[in-house]
């Protein structure tokens, strides 16, 4: 009735589910990247032959060792990330000399150059229909 070939086998599609149930320790991180957990419980909530409630309930141990084991390794990964963001910005550590931490004002103020602005608008006072017989 229940088939074990699907989680004793090592190239079962649940073999690595079972195995982080069982024994977590021998799983390795390619083997906890290289699980798909949402085909995985696709397969355990409408799996293609019965399989027992304790059995089910095994292999959804394993489903949450792996995603717990994926959210550590995220976590790590983000955390080395920041920790080398924050060390290349650190403010003690710049190139500059003292005296240019700051820039001048002539550094970083634009010139004023309003020439675009010079050019002359229509008369608002005139109908719209003279302004459609000049345009014409």
């Amino acid at each position: 009735m229940f088939y074990t070939q699907l989680f004793t086998s090592k190239r079962g599609p649940l073999a690595k589910i079972w195995l982080a149930a069982h024994w977590e320790r021998k799983l390795t991180k390619a083997h906890i990247f290289e699980c798909n957990l949402e085909n995985t419980v696709r397969d355990i909530m409408s799996p293609k032959m019965k399989i027992g409630l304790r059995t089910s309930g095994h292999l959804l141990l394993g489903v949450v060792r792996i995603y717990s084991r994926k959210a550590k390794y995220l976590l790590a990964d983000c955390s080395d990330a920041l920790i080398s963001i924050k060390m290349a910005f650190r403010p003690s550590q710049t190139d500059l000399p003292v005296d240019a931490l700051e820039a001048t004002a002539k550094a970083i103020t634009l010139m004023e150059d309003f020439t675009d602005f010079d050019s002359q608008l229509p008369d608002p006072s005139g109908s719209f229909e003279n302004r459609l017989n000049e345009q014409k």
